[in-house]
């Protein structure tokens, strides 16, 4: 039965994450990660027309071989829950289509892999599948053309700037007891701190990753000592530091555990400036690097969220500021 503590949801069943899967194109091959991930590209087109296509292409991927190290089938899974960063989220929709099974598309932005997981562990505690599929991508070239310029016209990039992951990540849900534990889930609420920039994504999702984090701490009478880890999915170096700062205003301090998947996955010498981003980015390194950890047990209880600017290239045209969201889950190693 699903438990509800103040807005953090407890699992008493514990659904298990029991396998995933990363897809990563040749940017991410020469990444500090590069031997976690399960697939790489060896060019960020895929023999496709467009890069909208080709993302599909890395979706398809991650979705299937997380499945294959599953040692299920399509047939097996009930649900797929997939979103991603094009209008329509097209990626996923297009991918779902040739899947043939039960698919449950969200928005969640950047912060589609915690939600699908949150999702997904919400439908194998009520009992209604065995097993789920929750998957996410993101593309430079794709993203970069919605919501900023033309890639042609090879605008310079502003200092806090961050370089969307192209990357896939899934993972498989299962109601049997043999994978690493999701035991609870904080669903996020939108914060709005007024910044307008579409070249600051870390300056506009810190204040829901320090809400989220808040709440859940207040809900589960814990504190960030109480785990391994606390991973957020792409605010890059300037979202890091903001949300130390911000959860230190909560009462929080000296916070050493925190590990951010935009910071870790590229090099000094890429040029990714303030880090990585994308739906790809958080996705792809929990679905490789974090997940090995924590099979190799180097962490027993770790918290991952991944944070969302909420923005649409028309509210950004329109002056709108950015509203962005976190959702966060709490999972512990399978023993």
């Amino acid at each position: 039965m699903i438990k509800k503590i103040g807005d953090t949801i407890i699992f008493k069943n514990n659904p298990t994450i029991i396998a995933g899967c990363s897809v990563v194109g040749p940017k991410e091959k020469n990444s500090l990660l590069n031997k976690y991930f399960d697939k790489i590209m060896q060019n960020d087109i895929c023999g496709e027309k467009t890069y909208e296509k080709a993302e599909r292409k890395f979706m398809e991927h991650a979705i299937t071989g997380a499945i294959k190290k599953a040692g299920l089938t399509t047939n097996d899974i009930d649900f797929l829950i997939s979103g991603d960063l094009l209008d329509q989220i097209i990626s996923s929709n297009f991918v779902a289509r040739i899947l043939n099974t039960s698919f449950i598309g969200i928005f969640g932005a950047c912060s589609n892999m915690s939600l699908s997981l949150a999702l997904g562990a919400c439908i194998i505690e009520a009992g209604v599948a065995n097993y789920v599929a929750c998957a996410t991508s993101s593309h430079f070239s794709t993203a970069e053309r919605q919501f900023r310029f033309p890639l042609e016209l090879g605008c310079q990039r502003p200092p806090t700037a961050q370089w969307t992951v192209t990357a896939s990540g899934c993972s498989i849900l299962s109601n049997n007891q043999k994978g690493h534990k999701i035991i609870g889930a904080t669903i996020g609420k939108v914060v709005d701190f007024g910044i307008n920039d579409v070249n600051n994504m870390g300056a506009a999702m810190a204040p829901a990753a320090a809400d989220t984090l808040d709440r859940l701490f207040k809900d589960t009478k814990t504190t960030p000592k109480d785990y391994d880890l606390i991973v957020t999915g792409d605010l890059g170096k300037l979202g890091s530091e903001l949300l130390l700062d911000l959860l230190e205003q909560k009462g929080y301090s000296n916070i050493q555990n925190h590990r951010d998947c935009g910071q870790i996955i590229y090099s000094d010498t890429q040029k990714s400036y303030m880090g990585g981003s994308g739906c790809g980015c958080g996705a792809s390194v929990f679905n490789s690097y974090f997940l090995d950890k924590l099979t190799l047990g180097e962490y027993k209880k770790i918290i991952f969220m991944a944070t969302g600017a909420l923005l649409s290239p028309l509210s950004s045209q329109q002056g709108e500021s950015i509203p962005s969201i976190a959702h966060a889950i709490i999972i512990e190693k399978g023993y």
